[in-house]
């Protein structure tokens, strides 16, 4: 395997994880008790958009069609979120602290993929492609940052219900 395949292969990857992401914000969103975290999860959907048509620019400027492969990570995470919505039916600050959770696992995963994807551009020489990804890659540090500072006021909230 070469690194451009390992490239190709990851990005596939991504695209399947976002897809996967954009039919599952609006879940998030509506669970949320909290009206700021539901906006922000709304948010980070119309940014989440964004990322897809980037990564349909990167395959375009690839020269390959945009197609995901089935990513059993994202899978797994949103399947935990399935699971605490389960555990925990009604909104409720514990059940926001637990969505924030939920989400920022998959921030990570994504921090850590667009990572790794902005490395391999710059090193296979690809410039462009870094770029597109990197834009991507602030996002979801931005996004990342903004549940951290959220999650203060909701644990709170949560300890005391």
């Amino acid at each position: 395997m070469r690194l451009e395949d390992l490239f190709l292969e990851t990005l596939k990857d991504i695209f399947f994880a976002e897809r996967q992401i954009l039919k599952g914000l609006p879940k998030l969103a509506k669970a949320a008790a909290d009206p700021k975290l539901r906006e922000a999860f709304m948010h980070h959907r119309e940014e989440t958009e964004g990322q897809v048509d980037r990564l349909r620019q990167v395959f375009e400027v690839l020269g390959k069609r945009a197609q995901g492969k089935t990513c059993e990570a994202i899978n797994g995470l949103l399947e935990e979120g399935e699971e605490l919505l389960e555990l925990a039916p009604q909104p409720s600050p514990v059940r926001d602290a637990g969505l924030i959770a939920t989400a920022q696992a998959i921030e990570h995963y994504e921090i850590a993929r667009y990572g790794a994807l902005v490395a391999w551009a710059k090193a296979l020489g690809n410039d462009q492609i870094a770029r597109l990804l990197q834009e991507t890659l602030e996002e979801e540090k931005k996004t990342n940052t903004l549940l951290t500072q959220m999650s203060a006021t909701i644990n709170r909230t949560a300890l005391a219900a």
